[in-house]
Protein backbone atom coordinates (compact mmCIF):
# COMPACT_ATOMS: atom_id res chain seq x y z
CA UNK A 1 0.00 0.00 0.00
CA UNK A 2 1.44 3.36 -1.06
CA UNK A 3 0.23 6.89 -0.36
CA UNK A 4 -0.89 9.10 -3.25
CA UNK A 5 0.21 12.71 -2.69
CA UNK A 6 -0.97 14.23 -5.96
CA UNK A 7 -3.22 13.67 -8.96
CA UNK A 8 -2.44 15.51 -12.18
CA UNK A 9 -5.32 17.69 -13.41
CA UNK A 10 -7.26 16.27 -16.37
CA UNK A 11 -5.46 12.93 -16.03
CA UNK A 12 -7.29 9.63 -16.25
CA UNK A 13 -6.81 9.18 -12.49
CA UNK A 14 -8.38 12.59 -11.83
CA UNK A 15 -11.32 11.79 -14.10
CA UNK A 16 -11.79 8.52 -12.22
CA UNK A 17 -12.12 10.43 -8.95
CA UNK A 18 -8.84 9.42 -7.28
CA UNK A 19 -7.71 12.06 -4.78
CA UNK A 20 -4.53 13.09 -2.95
CA UNK A 21 -4.19 11.31 0.42
CA UNK A 22 -5.79 8.17 -1.01
CA UNK A 23 -3.80 4.94 -0.72
CA UNK A 24 -3.17 2.62 -3.65
CA UNK A 25 -3.37 -1.02 -2.54
CA UNK A 26 -3.31 -3.03 -5.76
CA UNK A 27 -3.63 -2.98 -9.54
CA UNK A 28 -5.54 -5.83 -11.15
CA UNK A 29 -5.45 -7.62 -7.78
CA UNK A 30 -1.63 -7.47 -7.64
CA UNK A 31 -0.19 -5.80 -4.54
CA UNK A 32 1.70 -2.56 -5.14
CA UNK A 33 4.80 -2.22 -2.98
CA UNK A 34 6.97 0.12 -5.03
CA UNK A 35 7.61 1.69 -8.41
CA UNK A 36 8.49 -1.60 -10.13
CA UNK A 37 5.14 -3.15 -9.22
CA UNK A 38 3.37 0.05 -10.19
CA UNK A 39 4.95 0.38 -13.63
CA UNK A 40 4.72 -3.31 -14.46
CA UNK A 41 1.10 -3.87 -13.49
CA UNK A 42 0.03 -0.50 -14.93
CA UNK A 43 1.14 -1.57 -18.41
CA UNK A 44 -2.30 -2.83 -19.44
CA UNK A 45 -5.12 -1.22 -21.39
CA UNK A 46 -7.60 -1.83 -18.56
CA UNK A 47 -6.50 -1.49 -14.94
CA UNK A 48 -8.53 -1.93 -11.79
CA UNK A 49 -7.07 0.04 -8.88
CA UNK A 50 -8.05 -0.83 -5.34
CA UNK A 51 -8.14 2.43 -3.37
CA UNK A 52 -8.24 3.02 0.39
CA UNK A 53 -9.78 6.33 1.50
CA UNK A 54 -10.47 6.84 5.19
CA UNK A 55 -12.72 3.94 6.25
CA UNK A 56 -13.62 3.08 2.64
CA UNK A 57 -12.13 0.50 0.31
CA UNK A 58 -13.24 0.59 -3.33
CA UNK A 59 -12.20 -0.22 -6.91
CA UNK A 60 -11.58 2.23 -9.73
CA UNK A 61 -11.45 1.01 -13.34
CA UNK A 62 -9.37 2.97 -15.88
CA UNK A 63 -9.08 2.26 -19.61
CA UNK A 64 -6.04 3.69 -21.34
CA UNK A 65 -3.23 3.11 -23.84
CA UNK A 66 -0.92 0.17 -23.15
CA UNK A 67 1.91 2.16 -21.52
CA UNK A 68 0.10 5.42 -20.76
CA UNK A 69 0.59 7.00 -17.34
CA UNK A 70 -2.58 7.70 -15.34
CA UNK A 71 -1.38 10.81 -13.48
CA UNK A 72 -0.66 9.68 -9.92
CA UNK A 73 2.14 11.22 -7.84
CA UNK A 74 3.78 9.57 -4.84
CA UNK A 75 5.95 10.64 -1.90
CA UNK A 76 9.19 9.34 -3.43
CA UNK A 77 10.21 8.28 -6.96
CA UNK A 78 10.62 4.71 -5.72
CA UNK A 79 7.27 4.84 -3.84
CA UNK A 80 9.35 3.38 -1.00
CA UNK A 81 12.58 4.09 0.89
CA UNK A 82 15.91 3.50 -0.84
CA UNK A 83 17.61 0.25 0.12
CA UNK A 84 20.93 1.04 1.79
CA UNK A 85 24.05 -1.00 1.21
CA UNK A 86 24.74 -3.80 3.68
CA UNK A 87 28.38 -4.24 2.60
CA UNK A 88 31.60 -2.79 3.91
CA UNK A 89 33.62 -2.98 0.71
CA UNK A 90 37.36 -2.50 1.12
CA UNK A 91 37.35 0.09 -1.70
CA UNK A 92 34.11 1.92 -0.85
CA UNK A 93 34.47 5.55 -1.90
CA UNK A 94 31.88 6.78 0.59
CA UNK A 95 33.93 5.39 3.48
CA UNK A 96 36.78 7.58 2.20
CA UNK A 97 34.87 10.87 2.32
CA UNK A 98 36.08 13.51 4.77
CA UNK A 99 33.84 14.52 7.63
CA UNK A 100 31.58 17.55 7.45
CA UNK A 101 30.00 17.09 4.02
CA UNK A 102 26.24 17.18 3.50
CA UNK A 103 24.50 14.17 5.02
CA UNK A 104 23.14 12.77 1.75
CA UNK A 105 26.66 12.06 0.48
CA UNK A 106 27.20 9.43 3.17
CA UNK A 107 24.18 7.34 2.16
CA UNK A 108 25.17 4.11 0.42
CA UNK A 109 22.49 2.81 -1.93
CA UNK A 110 22.41 -0.75 -3.23
CA UNK A 111 18.93 -0.77 -4.70
CA UNK A 112 18.00 -3.04 -7.61
CA UNK A 113 15.23 -0.63 -8.59
CA UNK A 114 17.77 2.15 -9.14
CA UNK A 115 19.74 -0.20 -11.37
CA UNK A 116 16.67 -0.44 -13.60
CA UNK A 117 15.62 3.21 -13.36
CA UNK A 118 18.94 5.06 -13.33
CA UNK A 119 21.66 2.59 -14.28
CA UNK A 120 23.13 2.26 -10.78
CA UNK A 121 25.33 -0.77 -10.09
CA UNK A 122 24.26 -3.20 -7.39
CA UNK A 123 26.14 -5.94 -5.54
CA UNK A 124 23.08 -8.28 -5.31
CA UNK A 125 23.61 -8.76 -1.54
CA UNK A 126 20.39 -6.87 -0.81
CA UNK A 127 18.34 -9.23 -2.95
CA UNK A 128 16.45 -12.26 -1.74
CA UNK A 129 15.18 -15.06 -3.98
CA UNK A 130 11.73 -13.45 -4.16
CA UNK A 131 13.33 -10.25 -5.49
CA UNK A 132 15.18 -12.24 -8.14
CA UNK A 133 11.96 -14.00 -9.10
CA UNK A 134 10.19 -10.64 -9.44
CA UNK A 135 12.93 -9.23 -11.70
CA UNK A 136 12.70 -12.34 -13.87
CA UNK A 137 8.88 -12.21 -13.98
CA UNK A 138 8.95 -8.56 -14.99
CA UNK A 139 11.90 -9.20 -17.30
CA UNK A 140 13.68 -6.09 -16.08
CA UNK A 141 16.74 -5.37 -18.22
CA UNK A 142 19.49 -4.51 -17.98
CA UNK A 143 20.59 -5.28 -14.43
CA UNK A 144 23.92 -3.62 -13.66
CA UNK A 145 26.01 -5.75 -11.31
CA UNK A 146 29.08 -4.78 -9.28
CA UNK A 147 30.80 -8.15 -9.57
CA UNK A 148 34.47 -7.39 -8.69
CA UNK A 149 35.29 -11.09 -8.46
CA UNK A 150 33.59 -14.43 -9.09
CA UNK A 151 35.68 -16.11 -6.39
CA UNK A 152 33.05 -16.54 -3.64
CA UNK A 153 35.50 -16.43 -0.74
CA UNK A 154 37.35 -13.44 -2.13
CA UNK A 155 34.08 -11.61 -2.77
CA UNK A 156 33.07 -12.15 0.87
CA UNK A 157 36.42 -10.70 1.96
CA UNK A 158 36.19 -7.70 -0.39
CA UNK A 159 32.62 -6.83 0.59
CA UNK A 160 32.70 -7.92 4.24
CA UNK A 161 29.33 -9.58 3.73
CA UNK A 162 28.81 -13.30 4.29
CA UNK A 163 26.19 -13.43 1.49
CA UNK A 164 28.49 -11.85 -1.12
CA UNK A 165 29.62 -15.23 -2.47
CA UNK A 166 26.34 -17.10 -2.51
CA UNK A 167 24.44 -14.34 -4.34
CA UNK A 168 26.71 -14.79 -7.36
CA UNK A 169 24.22 -17.52 -8.32
CA UNK A 170 21.68 -14.76 -9.03
CA UNK A 171 23.80 -13.82 -12.06
CA UNK A 172 23.36 -17.34 -13.40
CA UNK A 173 19.61 -17.21 -12.78
CA UNK A 174 19.28 -13.86 -14.56
CA UNK A 175 21.34 -15.07 -17.51
CA UNK A 176 19.33 -18.28 -17.90
CA UNK A 177 16.13 -16.21 -17.85
CA UNK A 178 17.44 -13.96 -20.63
CA UNK A 179 17.84 -10.88 -18.43
CA UNK A 180 20.43 -8.54 -19.92
CA UNK A 181 23.38 -7.93 -17.60
CA UNK A 182 26.20 -5.43 -17.44
CA UNK A 183 29.07 -6.07 -15.07
CA UNK A 184 31.63 -3.95 -13.31
CA UNK A 185 34.96 -4.96 -11.79
CA UNK A 186 36.51 -2.41 -9.42
CA UNK A 187 40.14 -3.46 -9.53
CA UNK A 188 42.09 -3.41 -6.27
CA UNK A 189 45.84 -3.80 -6.47
CA UNK A 190 47.00 -7.15 -5.11
CA UNK A 191 43.45 -8.30 -4.34
CA UNK A 192 41.32 -9.13 -7.38
CA UNK A 193 43.84 -8.44 -10.15
CA UNK A 194 46.22 -10.82 -11.89
CA UNK A 195 45.01 -14.44 -11.92
CA UNK A 196 41.84 -13.49 -10.04
CA UNK A 197 40.93 -11.05 -12.82
CA UNK A 198 41.47 -13.80 -15.39
CA UNK A 199 39.17 -16.09 -13.41
CA UNK A 200 36.46 -13.44 -13.16
CA UNK A 201 36.58 -12.70 -16.87
CA UNK A 202 36.40 -16.41 -17.74
CA UNK A 203 33.43 -16.95 -15.43
CA UNK A 204 31.48 -13.92 -16.66
CA UNK A 205 32.14 -14.68 -20.34
CA UNK A 206 30.17 -17.90 -19.91
CA UNK A 207 27.02 -15.81 -19.45
CA UNK A 208 27.20 -14.30 -22.95
CA UNK A 209 24.90 -13.23 -24.60
CA UNK A 210 22.97 -12.20 -21.47
CA UNK A 211 26.15 -10.55 -20.16
CA UNK A 212 26.42 -7.63 -22.59
CA UNK A 213 29.61 -6.01 -21.33
CA UNK A 214 31.92 -5.77 -18.34
CA UNK A 215 33.98 -2.74 -17.35
CA UNK A 216 37.27 -2.89 -15.47
CA UNK A 217 37.82 0.29 -13.47
CA UNK A 218 40.52 1.20 -10.93
CA UNK A 219 39.51 1.67 -7.30
CA UNK A 220 39.26 5.35 -6.41
CA UNK A 221 41.38 6.11 -3.35
CA UNK A 222 41.33 9.31 -1.32
CA UNK A 223 43.60 10.50 1.49
CA UNK A 224 40.91 9.65 4.06
CA UNK A 225 41.60 5.93 4.51
CA UNK A 226 42.53 5.82 8.18
CA UNK A 227 41.56 2.45 9.73
CA UNK A 228 40.46 1.13 6.33
CA UNK A 229 41.85 -1.82 4.38
CA UNK A 230 45.39 -0.96 3.18
CA UNK A 231 45.03 -0.36 -0.55
CA UNK A 232 47.53 1.27 -2.88
CA UNK A 233 46.71 2.80 -6.27
CA UNK A 234 47.68 1.00 -9.45
CA UNK A 235 50.91 2.39 -10.90
CA UNK A 236 51.02 3.58 -14.52
CA UNK A 237 52.93 0.41 -15.43
CA UNK A 238 50.32 -1.76 -13.71
CA UNK A 239 47.50 0.06 -15.51
CA UNK A 240 49.24 -0.66 -18.82
CA UNK A 241 49.57 -4.33 -17.86
CA UNK A 242 45.88 -4.54 -16.96
CA UNK A 243 44.96 -3.03 -20.34
CA UNK A 244 47.06 -5.68 -22.11
CA UNK A 245 45.48 -8.44 -19.99
CA UNK A 246 41.91 -7.29 -20.58
CA UNK A 247 42.49 -6.59 -24.27
CA UNK A 248 43.99 -10.06 -24.80
CA UNK A 249 40.93 -11.65 -23.22
CA UNK A 250 38.69 -9.27 -25.17
CA UNK A 251 40.38 -10.31 -28.41
CA UNK A 252 39.58 -13.95 -27.63
CA UNK A 253 35.97 -13.06 -26.87
CA UNK A 254 35.71 -11.18 -30.15
CA UNK A 255 36.91 -14.24 -32.05
CA UNK A 256 34.39 -16.45 -30.24
CA UNK A 257 31.36 -14.18 -29.82
CA UNK A 258 31.85 -11.21 -32.14
CA UNK A 259 32.13 -8.82 -29.18
CA UNK A 260 34.99 -7.90 -26.88
CA UNK A 261 32.76 -8.09 -23.78
CA UNK A 262 35.46 -6.66 -21.48
CA UNK A 263 36.61 -3.04 -21.55
CA UNK A 264 39.01 -0.99 -19.42
CA UNK A 265 37.94 2.43 -18.18
CA UNK A 266 39.38 5.49 -19.90
CA UNK A 267 41.15 6.31 -16.63
CA UNK A 268 43.40 3.26 -17.12
CA UNK A 269 44.58 4.55 -20.50
CA UNK A 270 45.13 8.09 -19.27
CA UNK A 271 47.06 7.05 -16.17
CA UNK A 272 49.29 4.61 -18.06
CA UNK A 273 49.89 6.88 -21.02
CA UNK A 274 48.51 4.19 -23.32
CA UNK A 275 46.93 5.65 -26.47
CA UNK A 276 43.17 5.32 -26.55
CA UNK A 277 41.95 2.61 -28.91
CA UNK A 278 39.91 3.42 -31.98
CA UNK A 279 36.30 4.51 -31.77
CA UNK A 280 35.12 1.09 -32.99
CA UNK A 281 36.89 -0.66 -30.09
CA UNK A 282 34.12 0.44 -27.71
CA UNK A 283 31.39 -1.15 -29.83
CA UNK A 284 27.98 0.00 -28.48
CA UNK A 285 29.38 2.19 -25.66
CA UNK A 286 27.13 0.34 -23.20
CA UNK A 287 29.14 1.57 -20.20
CA UNK A 288 29.93 5.11 -21.24
CA UNK A 289 28.38 6.48 -18.01
CA UNK A 290 30.92 4.33 -16.17
CA UNK A 291 33.79 6.20 -17.83
CA UNK A 292 34.33 3.55 -20.51
CA UNK A 293 34.82 4.94 -24.01
CA UNK A 294 33.72 8.40 -22.93
CA UNK A 295 36.77 10.20 -24.31
CA UNK A 296 36.62 8.50 -27.71
CA UNK A 297 32.90 9.21 -28.01
CA UNK A 298 33.35 12.84 -27.06
CA UNK A 299 36.10 13.35 -29.61
CA UNK A 300 34.05 11.77 -32.41
CA UNK A 301 31.06 13.98 -31.53
CA UNK A 302 33.31 17.05 -31.50
CA UNK A 303 34.75 16.23 -34.93
CA UNK A 304 31.26 15.87 -36.38
CA UNK A 305 30.10 19.13 -34.78
CA UNK A 306 33.12 21.04 -36.14
CA UNK A 307 32.54 19.65 -39.64
CA UNK A 308 29.02 21.13 -39.60
CA UNK A 309 29.99 24.70 -38.59
CA UNK A 310 29.10 27.39 -41.10
CA UNK A 311 31.43 30.27 -42.04
CA UNK A 312 29.88 32.69 -39.54
CA UNK A 313 30.28 30.21 -36.67
CA UNK A 314 33.92 29.67 -37.61
CA UNK A 315 34.54 33.39 -37.11
CA UNK A 316 33.25 33.41 -33.53
CA UNK A 317 35.33 35.52 -31.15
CA UNK A 318 35.70 34.20 -27.62
CA UNK A 319 38.18 34.56 -24.76
CA UNK A 320 37.40 31.93 -22.15
CA UNK A 321 38.90 29.37 -19.80
CA UNK A 322 38.23 25.72 -19.02
CA UNK A 323 39.04 23.92 -15.77
CA UNK A 324 39.35 20.16 -15.58
CA UNK A 325 40.98 17.43 -13.53
CA UNK A 326 44.48 16.06 -13.97
CA UNK A 327 43.29 12.92 -15.76
CA UNK A 328 41.49 14.73 -18.60
CA UNK A 329 43.77 17.78 -18.88
CA UNK A 330 45.86 16.69 -21.86
CA UNK A 331 42.79 15.33 -23.60
CA UNK A 332 40.80 18.56 -23.16
CA UNK A 333 43.78 20.53 -24.42
CA UNK A 334 43.67 18.38 -27.55
CA UNK A 335 39.96 19.07 -28.09
CA UNK A 336 40.51 22.80 -27.65
CA UNK A 337 43.34 22.62 -30.17
CA UNK A 338 40.96 21.10 -32.73
CA UNK A 339 38.45 23.91 -32.15
CA UNK A 340 41.14 26.57 -32.56
CA UNK A 341 42.18 25.10 -35.91
CA UNK A 342 38.66 25.67 -37.24
CA UNK A 343 37.86 28.81 -35.23
CA UNK A 344 41.06 30.92 -35.14
CA UNK A 345 39.49 33.76 -33.13
CA UNK A 346 38.75 31.58 -30.10
CA UNK A 347 41.17 32.07 -27.21
CA UNK A 348 40.83 29.37 -24.58
CA UNK A 349 43.10 28.56 -21.65
CA UNK A 350 42.79 25.12 -20.05
CA UNK A 351 43.57 24.93 -16.33
CA UNK A 352 44.59 21.68 -14.65
CA UNK A 353 43.09 21.45 -11.14
CA UNK A 354 44.68 19.21 -8.52
CA UNK A 355 42.12 17.55 -6.24
CA UNK A 356 43.52 18.61 -2.88
CA UNK A 357 40.09 18.12 -1.31
CA UNK A 358 40.40 14.34 -1.65
CA UNK A 359 44.14 14.23 -1.09
CA UNK A 360 45.59 14.38 -4.59
CA UNK A 361 45.12 10.75 -5.71
CA UNK A 362 41.69 11.43 -7.23
CA UNK A 363 42.23 12.89 -10.70
CA UNK A 364 38.87 12.63 -12.50
CA UNK A 365 37.12 15.88 -13.38
CA UNK A 366 33.75 14.82 -11.97
CA UNK A 367 35.08 14.88 -8.38
CA UNK A 368 36.50 18.40 -8.46
CA UNK A 369 35.17 20.67 -5.73
CA UNK A 370 34.26 24.34 -5.69
CA UNK A 371 36.82 24.82 -2.92
CA UNK A 372 39.74 23.58 -5.04
CA UNK A 373 38.53 25.51 -8.07
CA UNK A 374 38.27 28.73 -6.06
CA UNK A 375 41.70 28.34 -4.47
CA UNK A 376 43.59 27.38 -7.62
CA UNK A 377 41.93 29.85 -10.02
CA UNK A 378 41.62 32.91 -7.80
CA UNK A 379 44.57 34.76 -9.37
CA UNK A 380 43.94 33.70 -12.97
CA UNK A 381 42.59 35.83 -15.80
CA UNK A 382 39.70 33.61 -16.86
CA UNK A 383 38.34 35.77 -19.67
CA UNK A 384 34.63 36.05 -20.43
CA UNK A 385 33.61 32.71 -18.89
CA UNK A 386 34.87 29.65 -17.09
CA UNK A 387 33.69 26.32 -18.52
CA UNK A 388 33.32 23.38 -16.14
CA UNK A 389 32.11 19.79 -16.61
CA UNK A 390 28.47 19.34 -15.62
CA UNK A 391 29.49 16.30 -13.57
CA UNK A 392 31.11 18.44 -10.85
CA UNK A 393 27.58 19.27 -9.63
CA UNK A 394 25.11 16.92 -8.03
CA UNK A 395 22.15 15.81 -10.13
CA UNK A 396 20.03 18.79 -9.05
CA UNK A 397 22.71 21.09 -10.50
CA UNK A 398 22.94 23.31 -7.45
CA UNK A 399 25.93 22.16 -5.37
CA UNK A 400 29.52 21.02 -5.66
CA UNK A 401 30.63 18.08 -3.50
CA UNK A 402 32.05 20.48 -0.92
CA UNK A 403 28.69 22.24 -0.56
CA UNK A 404 29.63 25.38 -2.48
CA UNK A 405 27.04 26.68 -4.95
CA UNK A 406 27.80 27.71 -8.56
CA UNK A 407 26.78 31.26 -7.66
CA UNK A 408 29.27 31.35 -4.80
CA UNK A 409 32.11 30.14 -7.01
CA UNK A 410 31.14 32.58 -9.76
CA UNK A 411 31.24 35.45 -7.26
CA UNK A 412 34.55 34.28 -5.79
CA UNK A 413 36.21 34.17 -9.22
CA UNK A 414 34.40 37.18 -10.67
CA UNK A 415 33.41 35.38 -13.84
CA UNK A 416 30.27 33.62 -15.16
CA UNK A 417 30.38 29.81 -15.11
CA UNK A 418 29.15 27.63 -17.94
CA UNK A 419 28.54 23.93 -17.19
CA UNK A 420 29.03 21.50 -20.04
CA UNK A 421 27.94 17.89 -20.56
CA UNK A 422 30.32 15.14 -21.70
CA UNK A 423 28.87 15.30 -25.22
CA UNK A 424 31.41 16.51 -27.78
CA UNK A 425 28.89 18.60 -29.72
CA UNK A 426 27.79 20.30 -26.49
CA UNK A 427 31.42 20.97 -25.66
CA UNK A 428 31.97 22.66 -29.03
CA UNK A 429 28.81 24.73 -28.59
CA UNK A 430 29.89 25.82 -25.10
CA UNK A 431 33.34 26.88 -26.26
CA UNK A 432 31.72 28.91 -29.04
CA UNK A 433 29.23 30.42 -26.57
CA UNK A 434 25.99 28.77 -27.63
CA UNK A 435 25.53 25.82 -25.29
CA UNK A 436 25.63 24.74 -21.67
CA UNK A 437 24.05 26.17 -18.53
CA UNK A 438 25.38 29.55 -17.40
CA UNK A 439 25.62 30.87 -13.82
CA UNK A 440 26.57 34.52 -13.44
Amino acid sequence: MVKIIGVLPSSSAARAGIQPEDYLISINEREIRDVLDYRFFLAETTVVLKIHRGPDLFDVTIRKGMYDDIGLEFETPLMDKKHSCENKCIFCFIDQLPKGLRKSLYFKDDDSRLSFLHGNYITLTNLKQQDVDRIIEMHISPVNVSVHTTNPELRVMMMKNKRAGEVLDYIRQFAEAGIKLRGQIVLCRGVNDGEELDRTMRDLAQYYPSMESVSVVPAGLTAYRENLYPLEPLTPEECAAVIRQVDAFGDACYEKYGTRLFFCADEMYVKSGTPLPSYDHWEEFTQIENGVGMLSSMERELDIALSLLDDAEKQAKRRISIATGEAAYAYICGLVGKIKEICPHVECDVHCIKNNFFGGQVTVAGLLTGKDLAEQLKDCDLGEELLLPRTVLRSEGDLFLCGMTPKELSEALGVPLRFVSIDGADFADAVLGCGGEVFA
